[in-house]
């Protein structure tokens, strides 16, 4: 099941949804911000239907 969240870029602050699959226990994907264009590093801990943490920073 994936769910949709609303993550700030750790450089300029700017918002944007990320789809997240929550069959899948421990995640770490990098992203690149859609404003400012620089990368960040996102980290989620799920159970299914549910994220139980969501670290965001920036490389």
């Amino acid at each position: 099941m994936e769910i949709c969240e609303s993550i700030p870029c750790p450089f300029c602050g700017q918002s944007s949804e990320v789809a997240i699959d929550t069959s899948v226990p421990d995640q770490r994907f990098t992203t690149d911000c859609e404003v400012c264009c620089r990368p960040f590093e996102v980290t989620v801990t799920c159970e299914p239907g549910k994220i139980l943490s969501l670290d965001v920073s920036g490389n």
